[in-house]
């Protein structure tokens, strides 16, 4: 397993019909929480908007990250708002399972 950290943190979003997808890319860690945190927190308080996020082209996740995802999750879940977790990759997919988080997401895997 590379551990290298050369997997560059992207975030786009992009909406349509009421759905909100942000697509997260690269690696997610502490050092870029706050990129994702600013993106996420006008999208997260908006009831107008289904929010998804997409995790497909996401290469690693650390508890940071995690955390970030739980916090969305309980914010929409008190108001009452759509949130979806998608495309999430094998490797996410076990440490969700592996952490017991998974069965709060919503996810849904396109293998």
């Amino acid at each position: 397993m590379n551990m290298s950290r050369n997997e560059k943190f992207n975030v786009t979003s992009h909406l349509e019909d009421g759905i909100c997808t942000v697509a997260l890319s690269g690696e997610l860690d502490l050092s870029v929480a706050p990129e994702l945190r600013q993106v996420m927190e006008p999208l997260v308080v908006d009831e107008t908007i289904d929010l998804v996020i997409n995790l497909k082209e996401l290469k690693y996740i650390d508890s940071t990250g995690i955390g970030i995802l739980l916090s969305i999750l309980k914010t929409r879940h008190g108001m009452n708002s759509g949130f979806l977790v998608e495309e999430v990759p094998d490797q996410i997919q076990k440490l969700f399972d592996m952490t017991g988080i998974a069965k709060f997401f919503a996810a849904e895997n396109s293998h």
